[in-house]
């Protein structure tokens, strides 16, 4: 027998000065049973630093992600179903990076292992020739912060300035920042 995916609900409030941008998102989070707690809470990071400021052009999804890898954790589709922006956390391939670079206008990754200098390392010269592809690192530390936030029905405050990213709940707030991997 298989087993199901776990429901976690969130409320996040989002408070972007960088990009102008405040926002009430109810969100339903699947976590597929071999997912982590800061795999899942990546995810939700991930949504929070993208989702466009309304859905005129089609909204933020979660994708299927580890059950299909036909999807992205996250696409933004407008509403002819073009994908706008696909968006993976954790270490994919290179030919995942680079199919989904052919499919996206914009595919962004953001890692957060403390192996990702390795995983970087091996990955940078393969998709150096797309250059719709950005990638980011947020510390371990930081990732496993985060991943001490997530409860089954969790209520967040997401601030950002400045490229820093203040993640919070009633009882704690956990900063994070993104470096970019590869040059503009």
């Amino acid at each position: 027998m298989a087993l199901k995916a776990t429901i976690f609900k969130a409320r996040v409030q989002i408070a972007d000065m960088d990009r102008g941008l405040y926002a009430d998102h109810n969100l339903t989070l699947a976590r597929h049973p071999s997912e982590t707690d800061e795999r899942m809470m990546m995810r939700l990071f991930a949504f929070a630093l993208h989702v466009p400021a309304d859905d005129r052009d089609g909204a933020l999804e979660f994708g299927k992600g580890l059950s299909d890898t036909d999807e992205p954790e996250l696409w933004h589709r407008d509403l002819t179903g073009r994908i706008l922006h696909w968006i993976d956390v954790g270490q994919p391939d290179d030919k995942r990076l680079l199919r989904a670079s052919g499919r996206a206008e914009r595919v962004s990754v953001l890692a957060y292992s403390a192996s990702t200098p390795i995983w970087w390392g091996g990955l940078a010269n393969k998709i150096s020739r797309a250059s719709n592809i950005e990638v980011w690192q947020v510390g371990a530390e930081q990732s496993q912060a985060l991943a001490a936030l997530a409860q089954r029905t969790m209520q967040l405050q997401v601030s950002i300035q400045d490229g820093t990213a203040w993640v919070g709940d009633e009882k704690q707030s956990v900063e994070l920042s993104a470096m970019r991997l590869n040059p503009r």
